[in-house]
């Protein structure tokens, strides 16, 4: 059985740790570095700003007026090491896994040596 993290927790993880490191990005970057759309991105900042894990601040004294700061909550934080070790969970199954079939594949290689 296949026991990926699902999208949806993949996105909200990279997203959140994106945002604690680089506040400043624009969504069109997010977009980029996610890669989903830039409307998926801001579906998924507006539902991080209505669960209190987002703020969002202009910049002071930007010319481009559509610049904004992201900053996590306290809560944000606390949400972000929650998926972190979700995220973590899910990466060391998917690892152990791998190593399995690896040396299952060594064994198959092996026997056909011989």
């Amino acid at each position: 059985m296949d026991r990926k993290l699902p999208v949806n927790e993949e996105i909200r993880y990279k997203l959140l740790k994106i945002l604690d490191q680089n506040p400043s990005i624009s969504q069109r970057e997010l977009s980029r570095e996610l890669g989903v759309s830039v409307g998926k991105v801001n579906y998924c900042m507006q539902a991080l700003k209505e669960r209190g894990l987002v703020k969002a601040r202009n910049f002071k004294n930007n010319p481009n007026k559509k610049g904004y700061l992201y900053v996590l909550t306290p809560k944000g934080i606390e949400e972000k090491a929650y998926v972190a070790k979700n995220f973590l969970k899910h990466k060391l199954t998917e690892f152990n896994q791998i190593q399995q079939e690896i040396e299952s594949l060594k064994k198959e290689v092996m026997d056909h040596k011989e």
